[in-house]
């Protein structure tokens, strides 16, 4: 299904299309580390060191490569307080909040549904 595009730019997005600028979009949202990302943000700024405690497992370098995808994407806004040390911290933008909700479904569904997948039987012990 293709909509028009608001900004002028192209006559439609398709995100089947191969060179629809959707697919970027796509890409980034997909990638676990931003639906994480986002997902932790949802109640609100967390400093760079939560986010990453929360995010167990991610590297601080590939926290700080995730942040700045979706902040150059509008989906999530940098903070910096001027005091010593310096206080950084990361929320959702409304674009962000936006973006959460079908995120958050998809979350959902997994933590529901895993035990029913052939991933989860096949990554059981035996």
């Amino acid at each position: 299904m293709s909509t028009r595009c608001h900004t002028g730019q192209h006559a439609h997005h398709d995100v089947y299309e191969a060179q629809c600028p959707c697919r970027a979009m796509l890409d980034l949202l997909a990638n676990k580390w931003s639906a994480l990302a986002i997902g932790a943000l949802e109640d609100g700024p967390l400093r760079f060191g939560a986010l990453q405690r929360r995010l167990q497992g991610v590297s601080p370098k590939v926290l700080t490569q995730t942040l700045r995808r979706l902040e150059d994407a509008g989906l999530v806004e940098r903070t910096v307080y001027p005091a010593v040390p310096l206080h950084v911290e990361y929320e959702l933008s409304s674009l962000g909040h936006s973006a959460s909700v079908p995120l958050r479904n998809l979350r959902l569904w997994v933590e529901d549904n895993l035990d029913l997948t052939t991933t989860a039987a096949a990554a059981k012990p035996t």
